[in-house]
């Protein structure tokens, strides 16, 4: 069993809609959290002039700008080889230490799981 196959179907989600997003906007990163509710918000990455945020940043930006006060999960589909602390943080403030961060790979298959802690 792979570690994509241990995956929930709502987990599964969550990357394939980063992967959308990615391939969509033709942006470095595509991004996907699902809240306490399970809504989820997907984001690729911002790159402005005067403002910069990684998918995961916008993703969460956008949970809490709709309303969310706690996320359950979060994806981002990416070439790096880690999750950056950046993120882990904005998960962290939103969702707490524990929540999930999953890292995938441009063709969606899940390279590791961390927490946001």
């Amino acid at each position: 069993m792979s570690d994509s196959d241990a995956l929930t179907p709502e987990d599964r989600k969550i990357i394939t809609l980063a992967r959308s997003a990615r391939a969509r906007n033709g942006v470095p990163e595509g991004a996907a959290v699902r809240d306490e509710t399970g809504r989820t918000y997907v984001a690729g990455t911002v790159g402005l002039p005067s403002l910069t945020l990684s998918a995961l940043q916008t993703a969460v930006a956008m949970a809490v700008a709709s309303g969310a006060t706690s996320l359950e999960a979060a994806a981002v589909v990416t070439d790096a080889d880690a999750v950056r602390d950046e993120d882990r943080a904005a998960v962290r403030d939103l969702g707490g230490a524990a929540t999930p961060v999953l890292l995938a790979g441009s063709d969606g298959a899940l390279r590791t799981t961390v927490t946001a802690g």
